[in-house]
């Protein structure tokens, strides 16, 4: 009885918001008994042990950790893309499950791809680990970084990292009407994450931080030590619909505008991989991206007319949701309008604005190792078929491309995008950029 009473009640809560996940965040803090439990219960009844997203957590959550609180909501069995879902459920290694979910972060779910194969007649393993950010959430399979102990290029343990590590679960960070950010002050009112979201009131009213990141002075209640964030959220728009196949280059579920300081936010625990122009020391390996780090004019140029590899016959804006850039304007852009306009219809790139550190990394995994948006692993991306249409390597004998994936996997690794937008021998996305091709 007991069973089936938390059953039905968790499946009228995936009803109530299956349409849209403003209607439990709503740019803040949402519905306390949505994540918690008043009395370590359920509906009054104990928790009932063996149902993973209702055993005793810390907090009283609803689950054994920050991430699993998290993921009772935005983890489903999805066979396609799905709402406000960025994990799906029942994707395991070495084999054909494939990661559905194709929001702009990614599907953690390819942190369990794992695929083995052959390079050059030599045995390879392309570990699932490398995919992204190592979240913890036991109750659903994601467990520790096996190799890194701490975020690259900072200090931020990895024993500890979770959705809550970035998004702040309270969502207290608001941004006002002149751009600034707090995280007391005028009540939030709505989100502030998409191209729907109405702009906060002067003197009256906030928007929720951009899908609620932490802002300075952010730490997890739940962490020791000093790794209190130094930056506030960046400045993007996302569309309404965000999780959905994308069959062009441009985009249009995956699309996000980014303003500005997005690298500078990431820095606040990637610190020594921040870089916003080049030089020649150490710090010279690490890829500039910043409210400093702007285009060059070549840079714009190539990246306007290049369409696959070889052919620089592009006109009109040429963007690529693969390799956004941000619209630009210092340390807080606060023009709204004009950020829901570029969403909506991107233009050429400029001098004036940014490289990112998203330019070519997801933010919570991919299907490709450093979380980066295509393959770096080898100079092409796609091979030809029969007709010399561009299609994705299919060899099982020698992974060269595919990493072992199917035409499925590596199809859904670049958010539902066929192998034919990018062309036969399509060389590396790096070109996008650099047309070294």
């Amino acid at each position: 009885m007991k069973l089936t009473k938390v059953v039905t009640a968790a499946a009228l809560f995936t009803f109530a918001t299956a349409g849209s996940a403003l209607a439990f965040h709503s740019g803040g803090v949402a519905e306390c008994e949505g994540c918690h439990s008043m009395h370590n219960s359920f509906e009054g009844s104990a928790n009932v042990t063996g149902m993973a997203q209702y055993q005793s957590g810390p907090f009283l959550l609803k689950a054994q950790d920050q991430s699993g609180a998290c993921l009772n909501c935005h983890q489903s069995a999805d066979t396609a893309p799905t709402g406000y879902h960025i994990s799906t459920a029942g994707v395991t290694q070495l084999d054909s499950t494939t990661p559905v979910e194709m929001t702009p972060g990614g599907d953690f779910a390819w942190l369990k791809k794992t695929m083995t194969g052959s390079i050059r007649k030599t045995a390879t393993t392309w570990d699932g680990d490398r995919h992204g950010h190592n979240i913890i959430a036991v109750d659903f399979g994601y467990t520790q970084d096996k190799d890194l102990t701490a975020a690259p290029g900072g200090t931020y343990p990895a024993s500890n990292l979770a959705c809550s590590s970035c998004h702040d679960p309270h969502g207290r960070y608001r941004r006002f009407a002149d751009g600034t950010y707090a995280s007391t002050g005028l009540p939030i009112f709505a989100s502030g994450s998409y191209t729907s979201s109405a702009d906060p009131i002067a003197n009256v009213s906030a928007a929720g931080a951009y899908r609620i990141l932490g802002g300075i002075g952010y730490q997890p209640k739940s962490l020791t030590g000093s790794f209190a964030f130094t930056a506030n959220p960046p400045s993007a728009v996302a569309p309404s619909t965000y999780n959905a196949v994308n069959t062009t280059i441009q985009g249009t579920a995956d699309r996000v505008a980014y303003g500005s300081g997005m690298s500078e936010w990431c820095a606040n625990c990637h610190t020594a991989m921040h870089l916003d122009t080049y030089n020649s020391g150490v710090k010279g390996l690490v890829h500039p991206a910043g409210n400093g780090a702007k285009l060059t004019a070549p840079i714009a140029a190539n990246y306007a007319a290049y369409v696959s590899s070889g052919i620089m016959s592009g006109t009109g804006a040429g963007y690529s949701a693969l390799a956004p850039f941000e619209v630009g304007g210092g340390a807080t852009t606060s023009d709204y309008a004009a950020l829901k306009a570029f969403q909506a219809t991107p233009v050429a790139p400029t001098t004036s604005n940014n490289v990112l550190c998203l330019s070519c990394h997801r933010a919570h995994a991919s299907g490709f190792e450093s979380m980066a948006r295509y393959y770096l692993g080898n100079e092409f991306m796609t091979v030809a078929d029969a007709s010399n249409a561009g299609m994705y390597d299919t060899s099982t004998t020698e992974n060269k491309i595919n990493t072992g994936y199917n035409t499925v996997q590596q199809t859904n690794a670049y958010n539902g995008r066929p192998a034919t937008l990018f062309g036969p021998w399509a060389r590396n996305y790096c070109n996008k950029c650099h047309a070294k091709d």
